[in-house]
């Protein structure tokens, strides 16, 4: 995670930046319960320095006022983030001491927990990483954060003003590329031991940073903002300069190995979410790898004999399957149909509650696949939401590796691939957690601070499980499949970063076992080594946990047990992680049956 957020902020506030760019929601629940209330005004605190540290951030999330506003990466930034975050630590601790209400106790450790980690994060990667910067796609994400549907034009035209002051076009501002450059100047003059960044990663940059800037000028057309070509063109060049700059002088001096200081990675890991002992997680999911090859292995044999496919071994039953690729132009159509039919599953399986609204999906842009080269969810605020929602967002190319190429994704764009991808990035998947939160209410410490990507993706991978009964058998083919490529990341991911496993074994299990395109299996060896090293483990640690607290609620409720109830509980939890969720089931949930 570390590594990542230098592309895009600089080096605080992580997760806030991880689910601001893969899915999130927003709270607009008319009545606040008065627990909530007090401890919203708790969170504010911490709000106020993600405001000054990384405003376009805060204004993603919803905090009024910032849109124009912009990151100050002049020197000592870092240091000045640091002492905030102190200070509000300082003030979260004192009133943990004087507050009684269990529920704000409650939500103070989660932020105080949030906290601390932003500072650890500094304090690490100032002593073990040389500073980076993707200076295009900080620009790109803090532009797009303002120009989209969800956002009112009034508040669109602040992008104007972003763009100037990105570019040093106003008056008190330098240029965001200047300041970067300052800052590795300083930072890469000084001696130390710390690493420079991977050498793929800065390529990848640098090959994909024309989708930004092409797409920065797009938005600008399209949402028809008047008089941004001047600063627009200034930035280009601006851009062109730094460019040219980290390919003479930071590219050469880039590392060869991927891999992280174990220390990186292993808070990585507790960033996630991940809570369990790294061994025991690969333990667990190369077992669970075998069996679902097994397991896959037997469907196969039938859909090949249904389909009257030549060969019945799973591989190539799955490579038979993506041959009858949906047509790009009628692939929309396609996934809102399996949204209705998995729709009619919840409801007549009593799976859980469904929202009175129909879900959103679009195809990526060009720049949004070479940011994320896989399927996610584009988030609206978290903060002040009056009934924005979630889009689940379908790239067809993974743009821009560091070898420039861009290629096709055909791992989604057939028929079967389309019921567990629903059920994972729609419903009941992430846009149905995310939606009973905006719902219902929650509060936002719940939201924000508690969020990590095994509390998410835990739940996503999870509710392909429970719609996995009723599909048809390729829908549950694939769903196996999708679980097969979770728990092959949970061992894969650790495996190349403890160099356990070589690259050429991660790729054959990759192409080979798993059966992915070229584009996805390039996709997830960056995953791997530096666009989020560790978060990779996190989908099978989470759906692990989910499975073990249905299971264990299971057995003491016996007969009394409604799937329909706990998975509304669970919902209604926000995204705590596994164990806060799991001390709710067993001291609210259950004892509510006696």
């Amino acid at each position: 995670m570390i590594n990542s957020l230098k592309n895009q902020q600089g080096s605080i506030l992580a997760i806030l930046l991880l689910f601001c760019s893969i899915f999130s929601s927003g709270i607009y629940a008319q009545d606040t319960p008065e627990w909530i209330a007090e401890s919203n005004g708790y969170t504010e605190k911490l709000l106020d320095v993600i405001a000054k540290h990384s405003p376009e951030s805060a204004a993603r999330l919803g905090v009024e006022g910032l849109d124009h506003e912009i990151t100050d990466l002049s020197e000592g930034f870092n240091e000045r983030a640091v002492l905030d975050l102190n200070r509000v630590k300082e003030y979260l601790k004192t009133s943990l001491a004087e507050t009684e209400n269990e529920l704000v106790r409650q939500d103070l450790l989660i932020l105080i927990e949030s906290t601390e980690n932003n500072i650890e994060e500094i304090n690490l990667e100032d002593t073990n990483l040389l500073p980076y910067y993707n200076a295009t796609s900080m620009i790109y994400n803090g532009i797009r954060g303002l120009l989209e549907d969800r956002i009112p034009q009034e508040r669109r035209l602040d992008a104007l003003v972003r763009l100037k002051r990105y570019a040093g076009n106003e008056k008190g501002y330098t240029p965001l590329t200047i300041l970067a450059r300052e800052e590795m100047e300083r930072e890469w003059n000084k001696n130390s031991d710390r690493i420079a960044p991977y050498r793929d990663e800065v390529e990848r940059d640098l090959k994909t940073s024309i989708e930004y800037i092409k797409e920065i000028e797009g938005l600008f057309k399209k949402y028809e903002i008047k008089g941004f070509e001047k600063d627009y063109k200034k930035l280009v060049a601006q851009l062109e300069n730094y460019h040219s700059y980290i390919k003479e002088e930071i590219l050469p001096n880039t590392r060869t190995d991927f891999k992280l200081p174990l220390v990186i990675y292993s808070f990585n890991l507790k960033e996630y979410g991940v809570d369990m002992p790294i061994e025991e997680l690969q333990r667990r999911a190369m077992v669970a790898f075998k069996e679902l090859q097994t397991q896959l292995q037997v469907l196969g044999k039938l859909i090949a004999t249904k389909n009257g496919y030549p060969s019945d071994d799973y591989r190539d039953v799955l490579r038979a399957m993506k041959k009858e690729q949906l047509d790009s132009a009628n692939i929309l159509t396609v996934y809102r149909k399996q949204i209705k039919e998995i729709e009619g599953i919840i409801k007549d399986r009593q799976l859980l509650t469904l929202p009175d609204r129909e879900m959103t999906i679009r195809l990526a842009s060009p720049a949004e696949s070479a940011a994320a080269p896989a399927p996610f969810m584009s988030p609206p605020r978290l903060i002040g939401n009056t009934g924005e929602y979630g889009e689940f967002v379908l790239p067809l190319k993974a743009t821009g590796g560091s070898d420039g190429t861009s290629l096709k994704i055909d791992d989604f764009t057939h028929l079967a691939a389309s019921w567990p991808l629903t059920a994972h990035e729609g419903r009941p998947g992430h846009e149905l957690q995310f939606t009973a939160m905006v719902e219902r209410g929650v509060s936002q410490a719940r939201v924000i601070f508690a969020a990590n990507s095994v509390n998410i993706e835990g739940w996503a991978l999870y509710a392909e499980e429970i719609i996995q009964p009723f599909l048809p058998i390729e829908g549950q083919f694939m769903t196996l499949w999708s679980r097969l490529v979770r728990s092959g990341r949970a061992f894969l991911d650790p495996g190349l970063n403890l160099g356990t496993i070589t690259q050429e074994d991660a790729r054959y299990i990759l192409s080979q076992e798993i059966g992915l395109s070229e584009a996805l299996v390039r996709s997830e060896l960056e995953r791997y080594q530096f666009r989020a090293p560790g978060q990779a483990t996190s989908y099978f640690n989470g759906y692990l946990r989910l499975m073990e607290l249905r299971a264990e609620t299971e057995l003491i409720l016996g007969e009394k047990f409604d799937q329909h109830a706990f998975h509304d509980f669970v919902l209604g939890q926000g995204l705590l992680p596994p164990r806060l969720i799991k001390k709710a089931v067993l001291e609210e949930f259950i004892p509510s049956y006696n």
